[in-house]
């Protein structure tokens, strides 16, 4: 594969988060530049983020086609795995962390050994929110406000949603949470309807102890999903998403194609950080820029929301009483999978015959797709 190189120079500060980092890179190299290439990510300001916000870069990849995405073995994923229990990782990564990493002449002289390199300035980059209908149409949020009249993209957002397997993190919730602390404490109620997909159970209880939850749901129309996936792929039950009406949503996922979201093909779904994405909730329009814009509160006052504020990890550490999952048994030939023959909701799998060792031939040929066909149009 090809080697694209991303260096990272400057500083994330305010409201720019990690995800704007893959927001601007899916800009540049559009949903398909990434293909047949690794993506290596380098530079002051790539050591200087937290490793789920690197998660959160590597894991969008997909989107702009990349093989993989991959950051340096550095003191952030350390903290994280050592938070996380995996201190045994840390051990025998540390035996081995100079060949986890570029070499310091790579780094030097990146166009010598990368076969594109693009630099961006953390510490001048502003969010971004990408849409409608692609994950690489990059606007940023200075620049909404013009565009989405141009496009005719409807300004009034009904939802806005965090979490799922992206921006899913402590440090993404608390960023978040922070956010509605502020527009509490300053009067100012939500316009639209705040959703909250925790990533994993170990997440979700450590944000319910650390107060988090609690932050959320003082808007009296906020939602907590359950762990899973939820309305990144559709599952969910979205109230009058049948009818198909026009309208925009805002959220922290990954894609953003027609009918992904909720089915309904007038849908137009705009990616953003989880930052942002509370901040539009409550101010309820696409084009609010938080950095520059005010909003009206319960007293009729012109108030302007704090910059985020969060942990890269909770400071009490990461704790969960069910995680949700059971380790297989040592011996699993006498388990038994017991699923009642009455039930309308489960099913055991009958196993496929045998591949019988030959060849597939005189198969059909059932579509040929053109142009930005992507998995979310196949699986319909």
């Amino acid at each position: 594969p090809k080697l694209i190189g991303v260096k990272l120079t400057g500083k994330l500060n305010g409201w720019t988060a990690p995800k704007d980092v893959i927001l601007k890179v899916a800009g540049i190299l559009t949903v398909k530049g990434g293909t047949g290439a690794i993506v290596e990510y380098f530079g002051e300001g790539a050591i200087a983020m937290s490793a789920t916000g690197k998660g959160t870069i590597c894991n969008m990849g997909a989107e702009i086609g990349a093989t993989t995405s991959t950051f340096g073995y550095d003191d952030s994923m350390r903290r994280y795995l050592a938070a996380t229990g995996r201190q045994d990782v840390v051990d025998a990564a540390d035996k081995i962390a100079e060949h986890l990493t570029g070499d310091a002449e790579v780094y030097a002289e990146p166009e010598k050994y990368f076969d594109q390199v693009i630099e961006i300035n953390l510490s001048e980059l502003t969010p971004h929110l990408n849409g409608p209908f692609t994950p690489d149409l990059a606007t940023p949020v200075a620049e909404m406000k013009e565009k989405a009249l141009a496009n005719d993209w409807p300004l009034d957002i009904e939802w806005a949603l965090i979490g799922s397997c992206t921006n899913s993190s402590y440090e993404d919730l608390s960023r978040a949470a922070s956010i509605v602390e502020d527009a509490v404490a300053k009067g100012v109620k939500p316009k639209a309807i705040l959703g909250i997909n925790p990533g994993s159970e170990q997440v979700r209880y450590t944000a319910e102890r650390d107060g988090l939850i609690a932050s959320f749901q003082k808007f009296e129309n906020s939602r907590i999903f359950t762990n899973a996936c939820g309305p990144c792929i559709g599952q969910w039950d979205r109230e009058g998403s049948e009818k198909g009406e026009k309208n925009s949503i805002i959220h922290s996922f990954n894609r953003n194609f027609a009918k992904r979201a909720d089915g309904n093909p007038n849908t137009h779904a705009f990616v953003a950080s989880p930052e942002m994405v509370a901040a539009v909730a409550i101010s309820g329009r696409l084009d609010f820029n938080p950095i520059t814009d005010t909003l009206v509160n319960e007293n009729g006052e012109q108030v302007k929301l704090d910059e985020p504020k969060g942990s890269e990890l909770p400071a009490k550490g990461f704790d969960v009483e069910d995680n949700g999952y059971q380790a297989p048994a040592e011996d699993g030939s006498s388990v038994q999978v017991v699923v009642s023959p009455t039930s309308d909701r489960l099913q055991l799998l009958e196993p496929f015959s045998p591949w019988d060792g030959k060849n597939i031939t005189g198969a059909k040929l059932l579509i040929k797709a053109e142009g930005k066909c992507t998995t979310d149009h196949i699986s319909m």
